[in-house]
């Protein structure tokens, strides 16, 4: 299964501004794979996603996924193979229905209303919504948006889900539930994120992502606990490995 394989190589990106975002960028993801992509703010995360299906094109350097080269030539192509979720629902839900805006992008693949409509149903089943399939994208709570929106993505039938802050705005229940939807999916799986516990709850690797560059790669459960590394980047342990202080020492 090459086309579930994404492959960076030696990739740079420098913005208008002059802001160099990535420096040197090389990794390799192979099937099945759950990757976290962790980093301060300003790392280079979203970017380096942006990349990985066409929102922005190698300036320098090479991304693949399978046996084909990202290019302005082959976006279209690669777009049908890597379904990426944005940070923010709304950036990603603009129609007024849940059903409309999960049924636009195959719509846009050309395809028959009726292989649409099993296409929407199908993906609202997965994140468990078909109930608002009626419901106006806008009046959707922010759980609820962030299903809807993974569902839009879904409806294409991608190999590989990648993920922008797939928690932001959730509150536990809410988060809790995203984490068990996603961890049910077989696809391939790359998602950026702060929230480190659940990196560790979804994926088995992790790249550290430091000034554009990255400063490690290797087993979630040892890089979230090399204290150096995580000082160095900018991070701190996942809540769950950081211990609990004793309360009321010394009270009698």
């Amino acid at each position: 299964m090459s086309h579930h394989i994404v492959e960076v190589k030696n990739l740079y990106y420098r913005y208008t501004d002059g802001t160099t975002a990535l420096n040197g960028v090389s990794f390799r993801i192979t099937h099945g794979e759950s990757v976290a992509i962790v980093g301060a703010n300003g790392a280079g995360k979203s970017t380096m996603l942006m990349h990985l299906n066409g929102y922005l094109t190698p300036q320098t350097g090479e991304v693949r996924i399978g046996d084909m080269p990202l290019t302005r030539q082959t976006i279209s192509h690669i777009r049908r193979t890597v379904g990426m979720v944005f940070q923010d629902p709304d950036d990603q839900l603009f129609m007024p229905t849940v059903e409309e805006d999960v049924a636009f992008g195959p719509l846009n693949l050309g395809l028959p209303l009726e292989d649409v409509n099993t296409r929407v149903d199908q993906a609202l089943k997965q994140v468990e919504a078909l109930h608002l399939k009626k419901r106006l994208s806008h009046r959707l709570s922010g759980g609820e948006k962030r299903r809807v929106a993974i569902a839009s993505v879904l409806a294409m039938e991608p190999d590989i889900l990648v993920l922008d802050e797939p928690g932001t705005g959730l509150d536990p229940h809410g988060r809790r539930l995203l984490i068990e939807l996603l961890a049910s999916f077989r696809h391939t799986k790359i998602l950026a994120t702060h929230d480190l516990d659940m990196a560790m709850d979804l994926c088995e690797r992790t790249i550290v992502l430091h000034n554009g560059q990255i400063a490690a790669d290797g087993p979630t459960q040892k890089i979230l606990r090399d204290d150096e590394l995580l000082q160095k980047s900018h991070l701190e342990r996942p809540l769950r490995l950081q211990g609990y202080p004793i309360c009321n020492r010394g009270n009698t």
